[in-house]
């Protein structure tokens, strides 16, 4: 990046590049909210989330120092995939907010693609995500190769598009499950035709650990991308819960829950009692997906 205040920007590569970054999260922090300062301000540490140190890698040495912080984390890693008009930095902080919220134990590893960052760049992003594909495959099969006994992941909007192509191309391969490694997947407001996501669901197979949707009819950010798709239903706006559920995953509906964007668009991250919730699931292991009390409580969110 041309911008010394940019870790990455938004410019397509032929190689997956790496680093590390450090973020404070400021003690006036809601569960919920990113903190953060807009334009050419600088962060201040007691206000904003802030970013005090990165480090660069290349991959061998990334793989090393990733594999240290998984083990000396519990054994447990959460893989972010950010969405459209979404930069690095975009992901950097809600991946530091869903894991701090959540109370994530294991180490955090955002997998960041080229998104142009702007809500005219739609398509562009489209095409970056279908380019970025085979580096999130390697990046989750590089993960594998850790002492990690479980890899969850959380993807949202365009970034469950990466996700599943990922995963379709493992599944390809004979090697779906990381070698038993894949933990939870969670796809958050799925911004993926619903025909296109039932055939790599029938090329995966049903999961062994049934995938989470996160949907709401009330997201207008996929209201718009089914327009501009020719008014194909989104995943992440479908109505027909049914019909997902026969592919093994487990639908859960947020349209009763408020979200803090006028979009509707991220409230598995910005609901604060949502937020927690996804962070208790995931800490106790104990069936997420097919818990009918998941939800109830979202239910009763909604009142």
């Amino acid at each position: 990046t041309k911008d010394p205040r940019q870790v990455f920007d938004g410019d397509r590569s032929p190689t997956t590049s790496f680093a590390s970054v450090e973020v404070t999260v400021p003690k006036i922090h809601q569960v919920g909210a990113i903190e953060r300062v807009r334009g050419s301000a600088n962060s201040n540490p007691a206000k904003d989330f802030t970013a005090t140190e990165v480090e660069f890698y290349g991959a061998p040495q990334f793989a090393k120092a990733v594999s240290a912080d998984i083990a000396m984390r519990g054994d447990r890693a959460l893989v972010f995939v950010h969405g459209f008009n979404n930069g690095f930095d975009d992901g950097i902080y809600r991946l530091t907010q869903i894991a701090h919220d959540t109370k994530y134990s294991g180490t955090p590893v955002l997998f960041s693609w080229a998104s142009s960052g702007k809500t005219t760049g739609y398509i562009y992003d489209k095409e970056s995500a279908n380019a970025a594909r085979d580096d999130l495959e390697e990046t989750l099969r590089m993960l594998a190769r850790t002492k990690a006994k479980s890899i969850d992941i959380i993807a949202h909007s365009m970034g469950t598009w990466v996700t599943m192509e990922a995963l379709r191309q493992l599944a390809i391969t004979g090697d779906r499950d990381l070698s038993g490694k894949l933990g939870y997947v969670i796809l958050a407001s799925p911004d993926i035709d619903v025909d296109v996501f039932k055939s790599q669901m029938r090329r995966y197979g049903k999961p062994n650990k049934p995938f989470i949707l996160l949907l709401s009819d009330d997201d207008r950010a996929l209201r718009l991308s089914g327009l501009i798709a020719g008014s194909r239903p989104r995943v992440g706006d479908y109505k027909d819960a049914a019909d997902l559920a026969d592919y093994g995953v487990s639908v859960v509906d947020l349209s009763s829950v408020k979200g803090s964007d006028r979009f509707n668009h991220t409230k598995f991250a910005d609901n604060p009692e949502l937020v927690k919730m996804i962070g208790q699931r995931l800490r106790e292991d104990d069936g997420f997906a097919s818990d009918r009390e998941v939800t109830d409580r979202i239910s009763l969110l909604g009142q």
